[in-house]
This record gives C-alpha cells, sequence and structure tokens, in this order.
C-alpha cells in the first residue's frame, strides 16, 4: 500500500483536495508493525502523528506493582497519537500503545503538519472530532473504572464493541473489567435468563440493545 492508498483510506483526510494530499505525502511515511510490538511507552515524545490505517492496538498503563491496566483499543481508520494541547511542536504519549494484531500505521511530521495545515484553517475540525473521541474514551474509562458495577461494565462493553468481547476469550474480557472471571459468567448468565442476550456456541447475541442501555445509563434492570 502506497503512503497516498493510505491517506484515502483515512476518513480525517477525506475532504482533502488533491493538491494538499501531494502535500501531505511530502511529509508522510508509511510502516507495518508486527501483533505485540510496542509503539510507544507512558511519557514519551513523539514528533510524528500517527494514523492506524488497519489493524489494532491496545492502550494500557502499568500501576506501581507491574500490573496491567487496560485502558482502550484503537481500531482501523482512527488516530493513535493522543493529543493534549496544540501549543507545542511535539506530541506527549500518556499511556503505551502496543499492537494486538499486525497493523499499519501512517506517521506525519507533526511540525510540519502544524505548519502548513492546522496553522492555516485546514483539518482543525477533524482534529477537533478527534480530540473529542479520544475524551470520550477516557469518559468511559472513569464510569468503567469508577462508577460501574460489574454487571453495568459487561453491559457497556456488549453494547458498544461486541466484535471485541466475542473475539477474545473470557478470561481476558474479564482482566479488562477487572472483574473476576466468575463474575463475568454470572451477569452474562442473568443477562441470558432476562432475554436480553442469547449465548450461541460461546457468543454472545444481543437481543435487547435497549435493555443494555438501560443498565450503563443508571437506570436499573
Amino acid at each position: 500500500m502506497s503512503i497516498k492508498e493510505a491517506l484515502f483510506q483515512l476518513n480525517f483526510f477525506s475532504n482533502l483536495e488533491e493538491d494538499k494530499i501531494n502535500q501531505l505525502i511530502a511529509i508522510s511515511s508509511f510502516k507495518k508493525y508486527n501483533a505485540d510490538f510496542l509503539l510507544h511507552y507512558e511519557k514519551s515524545h513523539n514528533k510524528n502523528l500517527l494514523f492506524l490505517v488497519d489493524g489494532l492496538a491496545k492502550a494500557y498503563k502499568i500501576d506501581k506493582y507491574d500490573n496491567e491496566i487496560f485502558l482502550y483499543y484503537v481500531y482501523s481508520n482512527q488516530m493513535l497519537s493522543e493529543i493534549s494541547t496544540l501549543n507545542t511542536e511535539g506530541l506527549l504519549s500518556y499511556s503505551n500503545i502496543v499492537f494486538v494484531e499486525e497493523s499499519h500505521v501512517l506517521s506525519i511530521d507533526y511540525e510540519a503538519f502544524k505548519r502548513e495545515f492546522l496553522d492555516k484553517g485546514l483539518l482543525c475540525l477533524e482534529l477537533a472530532n478527534e480530540i473529542i473521541r479520544q475524551s470520550k474514551q477516557l469518559q468511559d474509562l472513569v464510569n468503567r473504572e469508577f462508577i460501574f458495577d460489574s454487571v453495568s461494565k459487561v453491559a457497556k462493553m456488549l453494547h458498544s464493541d461486541i466484535a471485541m468481547f466475542n473475539k477474545l476469550k473470557r478470561y481476558d474480557v474479564s482482566l479488562m473489567l477487572h472483574i473476576q472471571p466468575s463474575t463475568l459468567s454470572r451477569v452474562l448468565s442473568r443477562l441470558k435468563r432476562q432475554g436480553i442476550i442469547d449465548i450461541d456456541h460461546g457468543k454472545v447475541i444481543i437481543e435487547d440493545v435497549k435493555a443494555l442501555e438501560t443498565i450503563y445509563e443508571g437506570l436499573g434492570l
């Protein structure tokens, strides 16, 4: 895949004219990463703006006991870089990023991108939307870790990311949600009894989307 083809796969750049696409190509690179490759550590500095063209990445932190704390997944067609301020020539990451599967990443010189695009009013709305999406991810993280009970955690993941839930082993899901595997099993059994989900050959099928929303919105069953 060429840099130009990678740019066309990203919605972020879908409204750019041809001359601006060519301008971006001049300050960009494209690279493949294998699964389990650690892209960067928490608090590392990066001079490139990174986009996940295809593949899957995971953001996480390490606590003082060296335990991995899952934050969120980064999917294809999303920005990998974490933007906290525009008043800088570089980017500071607030999490570790590792690839879960083989992935392709578009890398853009951030200083040149800021000078030639953002400072001229180009792609500002797209960047704002990405920042809002990342902020929403952090809001969901706060809810998951400090507000939601185990039922709400499971309901939220089923509603927002059923494909990933079914892709992962139940043990891995319980680690992500910071609940016991036995608790996860009980919650799934409860949701199944209430007709909110069904389980077919180990795969969860959502039967009542509204009921799932009601659970994690705090309205109760």
